[in-house]
């Protein structure tokens, strides 16, 4: 008789991996608040374990389907989002504490960067796109502050880079949002990022050195993810979008010649399709008919 030599499995125990994984959420996004003494450097390794879990074990997968587990990941969303909003308020209460309050927001963002990557992971961006459109105008508000004009460059190029996690999960279609959401994270950060890419351009031109700047990555990932965000808009506010883009041309960032040239020819296409439809109902309608057939 021959023995089997196939070891018995035991099955997973996937609730020890929801523990663990839970465990280290709550810490990685800081809803259990500071652990004294550790510290940052707790948050810090939470995240790494986190980021092993989702990349190495397939369990992981199956467990943020758990109601549970994605209660406590939206609760760390808006942990760390209110946490960015309510540190970036504190720059403009007291500029004599700047500098500490710069380096408190550079790890707020840090949080909110690899809360990105995290979320695109387990398909639940959504959550991020909708609190972070929600704050976008407050944000600019503080950044665009005078006080802050000629100061923390680093920040200002930061918050682009997630702002372009944001237009890319949004135009591309990986997080579906209300029109009005998608006009208004338009209107918020395209003119934003139109103004400070010739303004990072002229800072690195001026001083030898100067190390913030939209790198061309980012630059083509911002211009693309703004040019396919444009195309899911209703027409009418397509065009407002690229009417205004075309007043200020000169910028030259982001083009949204693409953008523009789709808008085109869908109108034409769509006006064409009227004049048919006319053309089928009543030969009465010759005049709308020919008066519509020169205009597209």
């Amino acid at each position: 008789m021959v023995m089997s030599k196939i070891p018995n499995i035991k099955p997973v125990d996937l609730s020890s991996t929801k523990d663990i994984f839970i465990s280290a959420v709550r810490f990685a996004m800081s809803i259990e608040g500071p652990c004294f003494p550790f510290g940052d450097e707790l948050r810090i390794s939470a995240q790494e374990q986190v980021d092993y879990m989702l990349g190495e074990d397939g369990n992981t997968t199956i467990i943020m389907a758990d109601d549970e587990v994605q209660s406590v990941v939206r609760m760390g969303v808006y942990n760390i989002i209110h946490s960015f909003e309510m540190d970036l308020s504190s720059f403009l209460l007291d500029t004599t504490l700047l500098e500490s309050a710069y380096n408190m927001i550079m790890k707020r963002v840090s949080d909110l960067e690899w809360l990105c990557n995290v979320l695109s992971k387990v398909d639940l961006m959504k959550n991020f796109v909708s609190n972070w459109a929600a704050i976008s105008s407050k944000i600019l508000g503080i950044i665009e502050d005078k006080k802050l004009d000629h100061v923390m460059w680093g920040l200002k190029v930061k918050l682009i880079e997630v702002a372009c996690k944001v237009l890319e999960a949004v135009g591309y279609g990986s997080v579906i949002v209300p029109a009005q959401c998608r006009v208004q994270l338009l209107k918020t950060w395209f003119p934003y990022v139109r103004k400070m890419k010739p303004l990072l351009d002229s800072k690195a031109t001026e001083e030898t050195g100067f190390p913030y700047k939209m790198d061309e990555d980012l630059c083509q990932a911002i211009e693309g993810a703004i040019v396919s965000l444009i195309l899911t808009l209703p027409s009418n506010d397509q065009a407002d979008i690229l009417a205004d883009w075309i007043k200020n041309r000169e910028v030259g960032y982001p083009d949204l010649s693409e953008a523009f040239e789709v808008w085109c020819y869908r109108t034409k296409s769509a006006k064409r399709r009227l004049v048919e439809g006319l053309d089928g109902h009543s030969d009465g309608d010759a005049s709308i008919t020919t008066s519509l057939a020169l205009k597209s």
